[in-house]
């Protein structure tokens, strides 16, 4: 049996159980000569061990309603994903509940949102969208295992906006 969520918004304090919004909102400071507003510091990137590194995704994208029971988390950092496009994506995200994924929730990006996934956050795959599907990902680099997977009995649909 197929179990539904609704899509929400992405905001700061929707998802600040989860990770960090990124966008350039809010306060700023001028550089460059006053040519370029700098949103400081958007994001608690958080590695165990090992060191940033920057990768290149390129997903294929997805249609809602999207069906999953496959969520993930990365015990040793925190990872970003800025998209390299202006196209909105899917962001499938739950707390954990004694080590396991409890239930999930769904957010929608707006045009120009990124987002910062704290360490250890069970997480969705990445959902684009629309093609293309690229993403610059920001996370851990290092040795030693740095993923956990984790199946649902049974898969959950992601609807659209309720």
């Amino acid at each position: 049996m197929t179990r539904t969520i609704q899509t929400e918004p992405l905001t700061a304090a929707a998802f600040a159980p989860f990770g960090d919004v990124l966008d350039a909102t809010g306060e700023f400071r001028l550089i460059n000569d006053g040519l370029c507003r700098r949103h400081h510091d958007r994001a608690r990137l958080d590695f165990g061990s090992g060191r940033a590194g920057i990768s290149i995704f390129d997903a294929v994208p997805r249609t809602l309603p999207y069906d999953f029971d496959l969520v993930e988390r990365h015990p040793e950092g925190s990872q970003a994903f800025l998209p390299m496009t202006e196209h909105p994506f899917l962001v499938i995200v739950a707390p954990d509940e004694g080590g396991r994924p409890g239930r999930p929730r769904a957010f929608l990006t707006a045009t120009g949102q990124g987002i910062n996934l704290l360490r250890g956050t069970w997480h969705g795959v990445l959902t684009p969208l629309a093609a293309p599907g690229r993403f610059a990902v920001v996370d851990r680099i290092g040795d030693g295992p740095n993923l956990e997977e984790f199946r649902y009995p049974a898969p959950w649909r992601v609807a659209g906006p309720a």
